[in-house]
């Protein structure tokens, strides 16, 4: 044995911190009462009937303002997986038509519309249409608030160095700030939910429920038939995603891991939550195992994070560290409890998910590289024990620089990948090369939004450095400056994103570049009103009830 595992016993009676997490809310008794009709095959056949309605509006709807319209409806009702193939000719036609027809009074709404859609379905257009506009901008200012809006979000889908798209953002933005509309108005609803979160950072399928709430208000007969569609589908598939739940909150490391044992009291109990993160990132029916897998593996993120925050001494998460990274069950004897415990059931998960997909693809063997990532997000854990325990505050820099990892965005990105990508590219070359620039740009988004939910209450605990008091110090600025700051770090991410997103990339990579995108604004939503996974009696618990729960009334 190595002098690096033969250290002396470890403290068996240290001083323990708490971060006062609240118990779990959602009991397994009330997650296995739920019951749902919407299994039965009449809503199916119903539902396809719709669909074939919907396919006949796509035919007879010619104007090319309202094919954009029709083809932005589908996608915020959450009908985009259903049309996949009209929605593409529709785009393949029209961003081959030489003259847009776009004109009018609708000139800009139009123009941000059909720019925002063409590059969220991949098509690579340039910033250059809204020249004109920026600068006829600069003389007046316009009234049109619909197409300030259509701009705003528009510019949002910017890559690094798209200057007029910059400067739209920042003249939108300030446009839609200061106008004061009516605060029952529809229109000004749209405003306030953009300038908290634009769509392009919001995660499509949690925005359902209420864009189908938004458009119910729009009285034509194609909102009509998509609504009615808009409401069957998503009670369809929450029908599948409460039968998942179920499914997950019944095995038995669950209660293993937390319910059952005093030892891991200290760590937060959030299956649901864990769950309706995987929702978010691939809601699809046909995802069903690897939501399943994901709610696990975030659950264990979970709990392994609050061991090196909350629970372990310096020396003991030294040794779990070094037991993750050698992968040895026979090095596990020193560990305390719930140490122990979280590693058997790593293991546990680990050899389940490379049996799995070992037995769906033949002879590839992903397990050296679960076990690789889950030994790198331990080490970037361990690396901010360390600096709690030295009351260092590191740069910015080199906060990022081990903060990608400890946000826990590698484990998610290769779990998502191996599940969603076709067995020709499940090889950790191919992975390596082609997506490393979009797992870090994903794991800095994951870590950044943390940061602003949680910093305030980690501070108070005393825990290890945000990135927000890394900066207040390294640049002696108030904390309102440090969040605006890191703020624009988060924008530069996405920019990469975008650029990532839509440049030429191989098909086999866009399920797993999809998941990337929607794990980056899962982020976004879990701490955008503080830590949604530590406290439950917040928007996650009204998502869960109106995402999981309740079904919509047809």
């Amino acid at each position: 044995m190595s002098e690096e595992t033969s250290s002396p016993l470890l403290d068996q009676s240290p001083q323990r911190r708490s971060a006062n997490y609240k118990p779990n809310i959602w009991k397994c008794h009330l997650l296995q009462s739920l019951t749902t009709d919407y299994h039965e095959e009449k809503y199916e056949t119903h539902a396809q009937k719709l669909k074939e309605d919907v396919k006949r509006i796509f035919t007879e709807t010619l104007d090319l303002l309202a094919k954009l319209e029709l083809i932005d409806s589908i996608g915020k009702l959450g009908l985009r997986n259903l049309f996949e193939e009209e929605i593409k000719n529709a785009l393949d036609t029209i961003v081959s038509m030489k003259n847009n027809h776009l004109s009018g009074k609708d000139d800009l709404y139009a123009t941000a519309l059909w720019f925002r859609l063409l590059r969220q379905h991949g098509y690579s257009v340039s910033q250059d249409v809204f020249a004109a506009f920026i600068d006829k901008f600069m003389e007046s200012t316009p009234s049109n608030v619909k197409a300030i809006l259509e701009l705003f979000e528009a510019s949002h889908l910017a890559f690094e160095g798209e200057n007029t798209l910059h400067e739209a953002k920042n003249f939108t933005s300030g446009i839609l700030n200061s106008i004061n509309l009516n605060i029952n108005d529809k229109l000004t609803k749209q405003v306030c939910d953009a300038l908290e979160l634009p769509l392009h950072w919001k995660v499509g399928w949690y925005d359902v429920r209420r864009q189908i709430l938004l458009h119910e208000n729009e009285a034509n007969n194609t909102n009509y038939a998509l609504i009615k569609l808009a409401k069957l589908n998503f009670n369809l598939v929450q029908a599948t995603h409460q039968k998942e739940l179920q499914e997950v909150s019944r095995y038995r490391w669950w209660t293993d891991l937390t319910d059952s044992t005093e030892s891991l009291s200290f760590a937060r109990n959030r299956i649901v939550e864990s769950y309706l993160w995987a929702v978010g990132v691939a809601f699809e029916p046909q995802y069903g195992s690897f939501r399943k897998w994901l709610a696990k593996v975030i659950k264990l993120i979970i709990v392994i994070d609050d061991v090196y925050d909350v629970y372990g001494t310096l020396q003991e998460l030294e040794y779990f560290t070094t037991v993750v990274r050698r992968w040895d069950t026979e090095e596990t004897n020193k560990l305390p409890e719930c140490m122990l415990i979280c590693f058997q059931t790593l293991c546990e998960i680990t050899n389940e998910i490379a049996s799995e997909i070992k037995k769906e693809r033949g002879c590839i063997s992903v397990l050296p590289h679960i076990q690789k990532v889950w030994a790198d997000y331990c080490q970037a854990l361990l690396v901010e024990a360390k600096w709690y325990s030295k009351h260092y505050t590191p740069s910015l820099q080199e906060y990022l620089h081990n903060g990608w990892m400890s946000s826990s965005g590698t484990v998610l990105s290769l779990h998502a990948f191996i599940f969603v990508t076709p067995e020709v590219a499940v090889d950790a070359t191919f992975f390596l090369k082609n997506v490393q620039d979009l797992v870090y740009s994903t794991s800095l988004i994951i870590r950044l939004c943390n940061d602003q939910g949680t910093s305030a209450a980690e501070l108070e605990r005393g825990d290890s450095p945000s990135s927000i008091l890394c900066y207040m110090q390294e640049a002696r600025v108030s904390e309102e400056l440090a969040r605006k700051h890191i703020r624009s770090i988060i924008i530069n991410a996405w920019k990469q994103i975008n650029n990532q997103y839509i440049i030429q990339t191989p098909t086999v990579l866009q399920p797993f570049i999809k998941c990337s995108i929607n794990t980056a604004r899962v982020a976004h939503f879990i701490y955008q009103n503080g830590d949604g996974f530590g406290v439950q009696d917040r928007e996650t618990r009204d998502q869960v009830l109106s995402q999981l729960i309740e079904p919509l009334v047809l």
